[in-house]
């Protein structure tokens, strides 16, 4: 644990009503937002650190990929472990996310 660390547990289910998506906080700091339905999480790091969030995004994204591809098997198919990921890389050029400013 570092000092951005709280350690804590949680088992859920999500409703019929969850969802997830990216947003941003009113100082305009990108945030993921999982709506479990009733209970909300919202992941952030301080922006020093905003590569580890890059890095964890990921690789939640890969994971939560593999256990739909269980759950539902006729779905959408889980990416391989040699596939690319499908995030878009940012070459703060002008018209990326976040380049330009």
């Amino acid at each position: 644990m570092n000092e951005y660390s709280t350690a804590f547990q949680m088992a859920c289910v999500p409703g019929p009503d969850a969802a997830a998506g990216m947003t941003r906080l009113p100082g305009g700091g990108p945030v993921l937002v999982v709506y479990l339905d009733p209970v909300n999480i919202t992941i952030q790091a301080p922006p020093v650190r905003s590569r580890e969030l890059a890095a964890f995004c990921r690789e939640l994204a890969r994971e939560a990929a593999k256990l739909a591809a269980q759950i539902d098997p006729d779905g959408e198919s889980a990416p391989s472990e040699v596939t690319r990921p499908r995030h878009a890389l940012v070459r703060d050029q002008f018209g990326d996310s976040g380049a330009g400013r």
